[in-house]
């Protein structure tokens, strides 16, 4: 690519504000963009890039009042924070609770007439978070031959497509877990947006049916992509000493799970109550359970934790950016286990693979393009909501060594030829940049 310019993109994230995710995982902007590494954003930068596009990821914040821009230090990427639109500010105000799903929850108890214009005001209020004109007047300046949206089930989705409309710009969508809609106005204007939009990058065969199904998607502008992962930089470390840093036993047998701290989304509660069964059925062994991550259900985590009095849990309560330091959890381990209930296309348990672990997990979305041959690819896959037969399934991972062993060896080779930088980043540009 020497001697020409590269292709640019521009990515946006989901949710209204950089801050709702962030502040979820306790994390300031500085940080972010001088640590966070790895995951659905990073991973997509990463592979373009080695593809030979460049990517701007913008941000909209509410902690700026002008156009900003840095560097995002582990990927050299450009990130350009444009400030939220005053209306949205003005309308956010009104909800004490602004993530909250139902009137009561953001509002609190209105009634009559301001909670009709409340509610009104809700269905709203995304579409008025991005700021469309100065948007519109950066993308013009960056260059950029196409708009990436995180989530098209997503306001932001949407009002990128009316803006493609008038500035003959592509716009894609990635789908990361968002298979549903927030407000009534979504249900009205999404089927023409989604229609109107240059293509969708979906890793799942569910949701490539759903979107099908609802929206009548011509095939031709649906792309079987996966999330693409580091592969090469996940490789597994030595075992024990990644056991003596973290100060597990050598001979203790460990489960593995780390992201965010959302108890329903993530099964965690079944996944506790799994554990609870698992040590119960073998009191004589030395089990860990290790946990990393944190998140709004933190608080609440820890009393189930206290409460059921579960032994041999070690839960790093914080979120961890350090690719290394995520790597040397993983290979601690002798299983990794999800326990989700809804999922997009989860990149954790890639991670798990790309180290060697054999994976134990529920059949959420995306579970199953991710271990399309069962234990051939490195994995076992479990019902949902079954805390039974997800503790059965690890016990039996972690009962036979060879087994073990096997899976974790099929795990990553599945992980080199279906998920690494350069096989998804061609993809990508070829899809993209068409």
């Amino acid at each position: 690519m020497s001697g020409k310019t590269q292709p640019k993109i521009a990515l946006l994230h989901w949710g209204d504000l950089i801050e709702d995710f962030l502040d979820s995982i306790g994390m300031s902007f500085e940080v972010f963009s001088r640590e966070m590494d790895g995951g659905w954003m990073f991973g997509y930068i990463d592979a373009l890039r080695l593809a030979g596009v460049e990517t701007v990821l913008i941000c909209i914040s509410e902690r700026v009042t002008e156009l900003s821009y840095h560097t995002h230090l582990p990927t050299g990427a450009t990130i350009c924070v444009l400030p939220v639109s005053k209306l949205y500010r003005t309308a956010r105000r009104q909800f004490p609770n602004p993530s909250g799903w139902t009137i009561k929850e953001a509002a609190g108890d209105v009634h009559g007439l301001r909670r009709i214009f409340l509610a009104a005001l809700k269905d709203i209020m995304s579409y008025l978070a991005t700021p469309i004109l100065l948007l519109a007047r950066e993308l013009r300046r960056l260059g950029c031959q196409a708009v990436l949206c995180q989530e098209y089930e997503y306001a932001r989705f949407d009002v990128c497509v009316a803006l493609s409309l008038l500035l003959r710009l592509p716009v894609f969508a990635t789908f990361q877990g968002g298979d549903f809609q927030s407000s009534r106005l979504e249900g009205i204007v999404r089927p023409f947006t989604i229609r109107a939009s240059s293509g969708l990058i979906i890793g799942t065969g569910t949701e490539v049916e759903r979107v099908n199904s609802r929206y009548r998607m011509p095939t031709r502008k649906v792309a079987r992509i996966f999330n693409p992962m580091d592969v090469s930089g996940m490789a597994a470390l030595d075992r024990h000493a990644s056991r003596a840093d973290i100060g597990i036993p050598s001979d203790a047998q460990v489960v593995v799970s780390h992201g965010r701290i959302d108890i329903h989304t993530k099964g965690l509660d079944i996944l506790l109550a799994a554990w609870d069964q698992l040590c119960r059925e073998r009191p004589e062994r030395d089990l860990r359970l290790l946990l990393v991550g944190t998140g709004s259900d933190a608080k609440k985590l820890r009393q189930i934790i206290d409460e059921k009095q579960l032994r041999g849990v070690i839960w790093v309560d914080e979120y961890v950016s350090d690719r290394k330091a995520i790597q040397r959890y993983l290979s601690a381990a002798d299983v990794y286990a999800l326990a989700s209930r809804r999922e997009g296309f989860p990149v954790a348990p890639i991670e798990a693979m790309s180290c060697g672990l054999p994976i134990v997990a529920t059949d959420a979305p995306g579970v199953a393009d991710i271990l399309n041959c069962g234990e051939d690819s490195g994995g076992i896959i479990v019902p949902r909501e079954n805390a039974k037969l997800l503790a059965s399934a690890l016990g039996c991972v972690l009962d036979n060594p060879d087994r073990r062993q096997e899976m974790g060896r099929q795990a990553r080779l599945r992980a080199e030829n279906a998920f690494s930088l350069e096989a998804i980043g061609q993809q990508l540009r070829e899809f993209l940049l068409a």
